[in-house]
C-alpha cells in the first residue's frame, strides 16, 4: 500500500465507519508511524478533514494508547526532578490532571 492507497482506504472508510459506530465529535483517530501515515500528504488530508490524531512516539510500534500515556506522564514528571517520594506520588497527580483526555 502507497500513500495515496492509504488516503483512498481512509476516504472511504474513515467518518463511514465513526457515523456507523455513532461515535460523537472529539474522537482521536490513531495510526502508527509507517511512513504513508506520516507522509506530509496523509496528513494535510486528515488536517483539512478536521480529524484529531493522537501524537505518537517516532520509532514506536506499540498501538496500546496506555503506553503512549505513561510515557508521557514519565517525562513531565523527570522535568520537575522529584526529591523524595512524597514529591514524587504529588507531581504525578498534577502531571497526570495536565494531561489532555483528547489529542
Amino acid at each position: 500500500m502507497n500513500v495515496a492507497m492509504y488516503r483512498e482506504n481512509l476516504s472511504d472508510n474513515l467518518l463511514p465507519s465513526a457515523r456507523a459506530l455513532k461515535m460523537k465529535r472529539g474522537w482521536v483517530f490513531q495510526h502508527d508511524n509507517d511512513p504513508k501515515h506520516t507522509a506530509r500528504a496523509t496528513k494535510e488530508w486528515l488536517r483539512k478533514k478536521h480529524f484529531k490524531v493522537l501524537e505518537w512516539p517516532s520509532q514506536s510500534p506499540d498501538l496500546n494508547p496506555i503506553e503512549n500515556l505513561w510515557r508521557e506522564l514519565k517525562v513531565r514528571v523527570a522535568q520537575r526532578q522529584p526529591q523524595n517520594i512524597t514529591a514524587l506520588e504529588e507531581i504525578c497527580m498534577e502531571e497526570w490532571a495536565k494531561i489532555p483526555a483528547t489529542g
